[in-house]
């Protein structure tokens, strides 16, 4: 199996020392290519560009009403396709759609055409692990990456076969419910992002109820990283493309602030076990 360019990126800035953070954005609505650009240039590692979808089953109000105003402003896949075309980006970009969309395309027609326009992965959240090989199958070959989804009531069994499928990473669902902003950040979200660490290498990002700065950091304390759909897409809605962007650049610099304290800490933890050790070679 070849690692894909969204697998490798992210592998990439893991390895760096970095927690990845991938903000979401409906495609299609007021300034949407100017929001891409925006979390792009504030430190997003990818970034999730939804394709509005008139029945969605996961997403919750904010995104909805995203969703509603690009569909009036006459959204369709093959025109947000269009505007991906047009972004020039430095990190991979990823596509969330309803299977009906894929349905309707043919799977290897949506294949080809998210990969032609730049797409490095999809994620399908309501095509059910057992309903996914033919276009699994067809994303291989146009060589686009799945992205798998864990629910927190996935057995370990289940874990294992969605971590094995799974291509760029695995989205651990924070909760089971529509995506959405919280006041607090659900304790299923740690839960779930250890039990795929613990089943996978592959890159593992929590996604839903992950909503401000505060709760990315709790987040990825276990996890790789975190999606954050809502918290930006509101910002969006109501306040514009700055708004966006000074909040990737918050998140951003709250992760790197967090991480690069926790390390800094286990370093100098290890300089004091290694200095009490050169100190009793020498006794």
């Amino acid at each position: 199996m070849t690692t894909g360019r969204l697998e490798s990126h992210l592998r990439a800035q893991r390895a760096a020392g970095r927690k990845l953070l991938v903000p979401y954005i409906t495609g299609y609505m007021d300034d949407w290519e100017e929001a891409v650009m925006a979390c792009v240039a504030n430190g997003a590692d990818a970034v999730e560009i939804g394709l509005p979808f008139s029945d969605p089953v996961m997403d919750g109000p904010v995104i909805q009403r995203a969703s509603t105003r690009a569909l009036q402003r006459g959204a369709t896949p093959a025109k947000i396709l269009d505007g991906v075309r047009r972004l020039q980006v430095s990190v991979p970009l990823v596509a969330m759609c309803y299977y009906n969309t894929v349905f309707r395309a043919g799977h290897e027609r949506f294949a080809h055409n998210v990969a032609e326009a730049g797409i490095a992965g999809v994620i399908v959240p309501d095509l059910p692990l057992e309903e996914a090989v033919d276009w699994c199958a067809a994303a291989d070959s146009a060589g686009v990456e799945t992205i798998m989804l864990a629910a927190p009531t996935a057995s370990d069994d289940r874990l294992a076969r969605i971590v094995h499928r799974a291509r760029g990473f695995v989205y651990a669902v924070g909760l089971l419910g529509i995506t959405g902003e919280r006041a607090t950040l659900a304790s299923t979200a740690v839960a779930i992002a250890g039990r795929v660490k613990r089943q996978t290498d592959l890159p593992t990002l929590v996604g839903v109820g992950v909503s401000n700065a505060e709760q990315a950091c709790e987040a990825s304390r276990v996890a790789d990283g975190v999606i954050q759909g809502a918290a930006v897409v509101r910002r969006l809605l109501d306040e514009g493309v700055e708004s966006v962007a000074q909040f990737v650049a918050e998140v951003r610099g709250a992760l790197d602030a967090e991480f690069f304290r926790r390390h800094a800490s286990a370093g100098e933890h290890l300089g004091s076990r290694a200095g009490a050790a050169s100190n009793l070679a020498t006794c």
